[in-house]
C-alpha cells in the first residue's frame, strides 16, 4: 500500500511539474520576445487576458530582426542572394522543349523575386517559382568558369517548399562550358556537368547528385547517379522550412551531400556511382550460345522407379462416415425451406412478362426444434486409403552440368579513369524545372573551392533564417493546443494525462489514511481486550496516571523519578541475589532441588510483580528501563510467568491513558 501510494504520488507530481514547466517555458519565451525584440504588448494586461480567453491559439509574433544580406568573403565563383530585388544577371529561356506538345513546350513559367509568404526576416528576398504545371528555365553566368584541378568543388543553396510539394523538382544544373552555350535557349538537353538538388513525385523522395562523365574512348557523355541516401528525406519536403543543400566533391574522388550542414549521403566516385565510372574489363561474348544438349537440371525424376501395385489413384480424398447415425427426431419429410405463407403476389405482377409468381423461401418453422430436415446424408471424413496421383521420386541428375553462362571476352570499350573528379569545366548556373506546385523559394546560391568561405556564407544567410524561424516557433503549450484543434481526440489524452493522476492521488491519500488508522485502532483494541481477559484491568489504568516528567518543576531538588530509580535498582539487586541463591541450591539432591526451585520461582514472581507494579505507577522513563532490562534477560534465561505478565502489562502500558 505504502509503496504504491508513493509511486502514484511521484507520478502525479511529475505530470504537474511537466505542465508547469511547459507553461513557464512558454511565458519565458513570450517575455524574452517582448524584451529582446521590442514587441508591443508587454504592458497591455487587458489585451493579454482577452487573447487568453480566445479559444483559437494565436499565431506567434514575428521577430523584428534586422536582416543583413550575406556578403561573400573569400574565393568564390558565384554568389547570389537576390536581395537587390531584381533578376539582374539572370536570363529567362525563350526556347521550346522538343518532343513535347505545343501547348506545354514553351518555357513560359513565371519567376519572381520576393520575400517568403511567412517570412521571419523582413527584407530577405529570394527567387520564387510562381507557376504550376509549366516548364521553367532560368540561368546566370558565373564570375569565371570552375575548372576541376586540385581544389574541392562546393555548391550550396537554399530551398523552401512554401506550399509543400506534390510532384516537381528544385535541383540546380551546372552548365558545361562550351562555345555554343546560349542561355537564351537553355532547355532540358543543354549540356551540364553536375545536377544536384531535391526532387519528389508521389512518395518517391530524391536528392539528386548526377554527373556527366566523358568516355575517353568515344568522347560521349554518360550520366552517373550517386547511390540513394540512407537517411529519411521526407521531413525536408513537408515541414515548409528553409533547408540548406550542399554538395562537396573532393580531388580524391570522395563526395558528400549535406542538408542543413548534416551529411545525409557520402561515397566515392569510383565505387558509389551507377552505372560505374569505369566499365568492366571483361564482358560476356554476345556470339556465344548455350549448346542444345546442355543439362541445367540439378535433380530429375528417378527413371527406374515404378508405381506400387496397390496404389489407387482413383480413391477419393473424402468418403462418407460409415459410423455416423441419423439423429433421433430428424424430419425426413419436411423441407428445410418453404414458401412464405404470409407473402402475397404483387398487384402489378404480370405472369406473361414476369413468369409464374412464387412466394419467397423462408426457413421451415417445423425444423427449429428438430435436429434437421430433409434427406439425411452421412457426413464426409478423410479417406485413410487416399494417396493421390503417383509421382516418381526425385534423384540427383548424373548429367548435371551447372547453369550455363556465356564465356568472357575482353571488353573492347574498356577504359580506366582513376580521376573522375576532373570533369568538364562549367561556367553557368541554371534551373530547368517542371512542377505541379508553385511558390518554391530559392535563395543564397554559392559556388566556391574553399570550405571555410562557404560555411561563412551559409552562416550569414541560412544560419540567420534558422535562428529567426526557431525564435518564432510557438511554445509547447501552443503547439499542443494547435494539435488539439486539428485533432479533437487529443483533448481526451490531455484530460487523462492531467486529471487521472490527480484523482488517483486524492483517492489514495484519503482512503490510505483512514484504512491505516482503522487498522491500527483495531490492533490496539484487540490487544487491550486480550489483556483484560487474562489479568483483569491493570492497576495503572484504574488509578490516576502519574504525572509526566515534563509536568514537574525544573529545580535543583531531587526529582521523584530519581528516587524511584534508586528504589528500582535496589529491588533489582535483591532479585539478582535471590537468583544467585537459587543457582547454589541446584547442587543439592534432585527432590530437594525441585521443591526449592518451585518455592524460589513463586517468591521471585511475587517480588517481580510487585516491583513492576511499582515501576508502572511511577514514570514512563522507568517503564522503558524495565522493558529494556527484561528483554535482555529473556534472551539468556527461560521465560517465566512473571515475564509473560510483564509483557502483557507493558503492552497495556504502551497505550495512551486516553484510551
Amino acid at each position: 500500500m505504502d509503496l504504491r501510494f508513493f509511486l502514484l504520488l511521484a507520478f502525479g507530481l511529475l505530470c504537474f511539474s511537466r505542465v508547469s514547466v511547459c507553461e513557464h517555458v512558454e511565458d519565458d519565451v513570450d517575455v524574452e520576445d517582448e524584451l529582446d525584440l521590442d514587441l508591443p504588448g508587454a504592458d497591455d494586461d487587458e489585451e493579454l487576458e482577452d487573447d487568453e480567453a480566445t479559444p483559437t491559439p494565436k499565431a506567434p509574433p514575428v521577430p523584428n530582426v534586422t536582416y543583413k544580406a550575406p556578403e561573400p568573403m573569400g574565393e568564390h565563383f558565384f554568389a547570389e542572394s537576390f536581395d537587390r530585388g531584381t533578376l539582374d544577371g539572370w536570363v529567362l529561356s525563350s526556347a521550346k522543349k522538343e518532343d513535347t506538345d505545343e501547348e506545354i513546350a514553351k518555357y513560359d513559367g513565371k519567376w519572381s523575386v520576393e520575400e517568403m509568404k511567412d517570412s521571419k526576416l523582413p527584407g530577405d528576398k529570394g527567387l520564387v517559382l510562381k507557376s504550376r504545371a509549366k516548364h521553367h528555365a532560368i540561368s546566370a553566368q558565373m564570375l569565371r568558369p570552375f575548372t576541376f584541378t586540385d581544389k574541392p568543388l562546393i555548391v550550396q543553396y537554399e530551398v523552401n517548399f512554401q506550399a509543400g510539394i506534390d510532384c516537381g523538382g528544385a535541383y540546380v544544373k551546372l552548365l558545361t562550358q562550351t562555345p555554343d552555350l546560349d542561355l537564351d535557349h537553355f532547355v532540358d538537353k543543354t549540356g551540364y556537368t553536375i545536377m544536384f538538388g531535391p526532387d519528389k513525385c508521389g512518395e518517391d523522395y530524391k536528392l539528386h547528385f548526377i554527373l556527366r562523365h566523358k568516355n575517353p574512348k568515344t568522347g560521349e557523355f554518360e550520366e552517373k547517379h550517386a547511390k540513394k541516401p540512407d537517411a529519411d528525406l521526407r521531413t525536408y519536403y513537408t515541414d515548409k522550412k528553409t533547408h540548406l543543400y550542399t554538395l562537396v566533391v573532393n580531388p580524391d574522388n570522395s563526395f558528400q551531400v549535406l542538408v542543413d550542414q548534416t551529411v545525409v549521403n557520402s561515397g566515392n566516385l569510383l565505387t558509389d556511382m551507377t552505372p560505374p565510372i569505369n566499365p568492366p574489363a571483361e564482358i560476356e561474348d554476345p556470339d556465344d550460345h548455350k549448346p542444345e544438349d546442355w543439362d541445367e537440371r540439378p535433380r530429375i525424376q528417378d527413371p527406374d522407379a515404378a508405381k506400387p501395385e496397390d496404389w489407387d489413384e482413383d480413391a477419393p480424398p473424402q468418403i462418407p462416415d460409415a459410423d455416423a447415425v441419423k439423429p433421433d427426431g430428424w424430419l425426413d419429410d419436411e423441407p428445410e425451406y418453404i414458401g412464405d405463407p404470409d407473402a402475397a403476389k404483387p398487384d402489378d405482377w404480370d405472369e406473361d412478362m414476369d413468369g409464374e409468381w412464387e412466394a419467397p423461401q423462408v426457413p421451415n418453422p417445423a425444423c427449429e426444434a428438430a435436429p434437421g430436415c430433409g434427406a439425411w446424408k452421412r457426413p464426409m471424413v478423410d479417406n485413410p486409403n487416399y494417396k493421390g496421383k503417383w509421382k516418381p521420386p526425385m534423384i540427383d541428375n548424373p548429367n548435371y552440368q551447372g547453369v550455363w553462362k556465356p564465356r568472357k571476352i575482353p571488353n573492347p570499350d574498356y577504359f580506366e579513369d582513376l580521376q573522375p573528379f576532373r570533369m568538364a569545366p562549367f561556367s553557368a548556373v541554371g534551373l530547368e524545372l517542371w512542377s505541379m506546385t508553385s511558390d518554391i523559394f530559392f535563395d543564397n546560391f554559392f559556388i566556391s573551392d574553399d570550405r571555410n568561405t562557404a560555411e561563412r556564407w551559409a552562416n550569414d544567410g541560412w544560419g540567420l533564417k534558422k535562428a529567426a524561424e526557431g525564435a518564432a516557433e510557438p511554445g509547447l503549450a501552443t503547439q499542443m493546443l494547435s494539435a488539439a484543434e486539428e485533432r479533437p481526440w487529443l483533448w481526451v489524452v490531455y484530460v487523462l494525462t492531467v486529471a487521472l493522476p490527480l484523482i488517483l492521488i486524492i483517492v489514495f491519500c484519503c482512503t490510505g489514511k483512514s484504512s491505516m488508522g482503522s487498522a491500527q485502532g483495531q490492533i490496539s483494541l484487540q490487544g487491550l481486550q486480550e489483556e483484560f481477559k487474562e489479568g483483569g484491568p491493570p492497576e495503572p489504568l484504574q488509578k490516576k496516571t502519574a504525572a509526566s516528567p515534563a509536568e514537574y518543576k525544573k529545580t535543583d531538588e531531587v526529582q521523584p523519578d530519581v528516587k524511584e530509580d534508586e528504589k528500582a535498582e535496589e529491588e533489582e539487586e535483591k532479585t539478582e541475589e535471590d537468583e544467585d541463591k537459587a543457582e547454589e541450591e541446584e547442587s543439592s539432591p534432585a527432590a530437594e532441588n525441585g521443591e526449592e526451585e518451585e518455592q524460589e520461582e513463586e517468591s521471585e514472581e511475587k517480588d517481580n510483580t510487585k516491583s513492576e507494579d511499582n515501576v508502572l505507577r511511577t514514570s514512563p522513563r522507568n517503564r522503558k528501563t524495565l522493558i529494556s532490562r527484561r528483554s535482555s534477560q529473556t534472551s539468556v534465561t527461560r521465560p517465566s510467568v512473571s515475564s509473560v505478565h510483564c509483557a502483557a502489562v507493558n503492552g497495556i502500558c504502551g497505550f495512551s491513558p486516553k484510551l
